[in-house]
């Protein structure tokens, strides 16, 4: 592979062990993954033995393994995550994904990666990361196209973004929702996901314009024909969220995206894949038949309504069509879409919605497991196809790296030269006595077969060439010679070690900002003296160490309400009073700047409290 070319990443989550393997198979370049603690997903944590097996089957693909260490730290955290910080080192990751600056003080000898919980949204925070040691900026997934070109001009360092999966619908990092409405916080890795619940929008009068909906939760990402665009854009690295996901939404999803980068990279010819091997499926894969809240750019390609779903947070799945009769047991439908027994299906009409499985399909009548609420005219939707999810359960997945052979045989000795297409290569002569092959055609078909059979090694033999056939080698010393090329070739890439740009802080660079408010997330010593090295004069404790979030403001979005419903104040709405959000006993403030198009939430449930009181 040239060094000169742009190496673009396809980078997959990994839930787990098993998660990684799957990924890896399926065509990642890199992995991100959770260690026993600190990482922002406290439901997909594995064991430092279990990322060592995930770094040495990765690595013989070239593929890179960075592990989240991305929740803030309390001091009396700091000794703990610095020893298993060491610890993945020793083992061999790639890079830490950190949110805290903790770690940059630690003097760590590995990639930093700046976590999209940094809330990297500006071309001067991410220079500054650039300028203080980190090796890659990990994009908010809010920016759009012409922010992110902004950011690539004013910088080199690598950048990550999301492409596919959920959207935090407040700013990463500094959102406060959850810490408001309990002791579980997103920059602990406890989000609760109060963006999914139920609320109502009030005005200050007390009118209800909107009750009971989702009026924060917003679909997810679907980026998949925005690749080309992303990578002219100066993106390195396309990330795939989801590690909480189910292998099978692994397989299925990473294999998709496998396929929409490949074909980018090839009409660029200054860009190529970062790691090696070819994938091996046997399914199509198609991203809607796994979970996903009908994806979409969000922002990407500017500010925009109809990025939310007021009607439900969860999966509709794929549109299969609507409901035509309802009889005692079974629901005749309108579809053209094959259904089967153990397809998930869900009913809408309206903001009424049912889910349920199928017993029994015969023709265009089904048998639900449910059919209270059933009634003519419900749209039908998939959200779990039963045969789509066995044919990927059933799939072999095999990665393998193409090995060409070169043979040249004379009557005393054959010479073998073998190479890798990751360039690793290995030569040797044997010396030999041979006699005349009788069918030297006979002679040539035998090597190609024999040096074919790579087993289950991780080589398949890309191309045999032979000069020579004309003299004869016995089948046995043709396996022989071609096990101790693989065993040396597999050797070597077990060996290998992975380049990395590890950085240091020179110290040198000026943060854009003097004073730092309890949204930037300082809650430890290590990170108070890395901003005060820096040029911070004044830094107030991150809003998690606080007793109460009232009257702060506990989320930043570049989604806005107001857009979504029509009443946007830039274009000339009637709707002037101040708004509000209620869930239960929670209040909060809608503020919004309409000069960088933003809305906040500020946490009033005290004087909601009082007002009931």
């Amino acid at each position: 592979m040239s060094s000169t070319k742009r190496k673009i990443e396809l980078l997959a989550p990994a839930r787990d062990y098993q998660a990684a393997i799957a990924a890896v198979d399926c065509g990642a370049d890199a992995l991100y993954i959770g260690a026993e603690s600190f990482g922002a997903r406290r439901g997909a944590t594995n064991s430092t033995d279990d990322i060592a097996r995930v770094v040495d089957y990765a690595h013989l693909f070239g593929v890179r393994v960075y592990v989240t260490l991305n929740t803030i730290l309390y001091e009396s955290e700091l000794e703990r995550a610095e020893k298993l910080a060491r610890r993945l080192v020793d083992i061999g990751v790639d890079a830490l994904i950190v949110q805290d600056m903790a770690y940059r003080e630690m003097n760590l000898n590995v990639e930093l990666h700046s976590s999209t919980q940094m809330c990297n949204m500006t071309a001067e925070g991410a220079k500054f990361l650039e300028d203080s040691g980190f090796s890659r900026v990990i994009l908010e997934r809010a920016l759009s196209l012409d922010q992110i070109r902004t950011i690539r001009k004013a910088t080199t360092v690598d950048l990550e973004c999301f492409i596919h999966g959920a959207i935090c619908v407040g700013h990463s990092g500094r959102c406060y929702l959850s810490r408001s409405q309990s002791s579980r916080s997103g920059n602990r890795g406890e989000c609760s996901q109060p963006c999914r619940l139920t609320y109502d929008l009030v005005t200050e009068r007390g009118t209800t314009l909107i009750k009971g909906k989702h009026l924060l939760s917003v679909n997810d990402f679907d980026l998949s024909n925005r690749i080309g665009d992303l990578i002219d854009a100066g993106v390195m690295s396309f990330k795939i969220e989801g590690r909480l996901k189910d292998d099978n939404y692994i397989k299925n999803v990473v294999s998709y995206y496998r396929q929409k980068i490949d074909e980018a990279l090839a009409s660029r010819p200054d860009c190529e894949r970062q790691s090696w091997g070819t994938s091996r499926i046997e399914f199509t894969p198609d991203p809607k038949k796994s979970f996903t809240r009908r994806g979409g750019e969000y922002m990407l390609m500017g500010k925009r309504a109809g990025v939310a779903s007021f009607n439900t947070p969860k999966a509709l799945g794929e549109y299969v069509g609507s409901v035509a009769t309802v009889g005692r047991r079974d629901v005749r439908i309108v579809s053209r879409v094959k259904l089967s027994a153990g397809d998930g299906l869900c009913f809408v009409a309206g903001d009424s919605m049912i889910g349920t499985n199928i017993n029994r399909v015969e023709g265009n009548t089904i048998e639900p497991r449910r059919i209270d609420g059933i009634k003519p005219g419900m749209e039908i939707y998939r959200n779990h196809d039963h045969l789509f999810t066995q044919t990927i359960e059933r799939s072999r997945l095999r990665r393998t790296i193409g090995i060409i052979f070169d043979i040249a045989i004379t009557e005393h000795q054959i010479a073998i030269s073998a190479r890798c297409e990751d360039g690793i290569s290995y030569s040797t002569t044997i010396a030999i006595n041979a006699e005349q092959a009788k069918n030297p055609e006979q002679m040539a078909a035998t090597l190609r077969e024999q040096m074919s059979k790579c087993g289950d090694s991780i080589f398949y033999a890309q191309e045999v060439r032979i000069t020579g056939a004309e003299w004869f080698i016995p089948v046995k010393d043709i396996a022989q010679l071609r096990r101790m090329v693989i065993s040396n070739l597999a050797a070597q890439h077990v060996e290998r070690s992975l380049p990395h740009d590890i950085r240091t802080d020179s110290g040198t660079a000026i943060y854009p900002e003097r004073r730092l408010s309890q949204h930037h997330n300082v809650v430890n010593s290590l990170a108070r003296r890395f901003y005060q090295r820096h040029g911070v004069e004044h830094i107030v404790d991150g809003l998690d160490c606080w007793a109460s979030t009232i009257d702060q403001r506990v989320m930043v979005s570049s989604y806005c309400i107001r857009r979504e419903i029509g009443e946007c104040l830039k274009r000339g709405s009637k709707l002037k009073e101040r708004l509000f959000l209620h869930h239960g006993r929670h209040r909060y403030l809608l503020d919004f700047d309409c000069a960088r198009c933003q809305m906040s939430l500020i946490d009033c449930s005290e004087q909601e409290i009082k007002n009931r009181g």
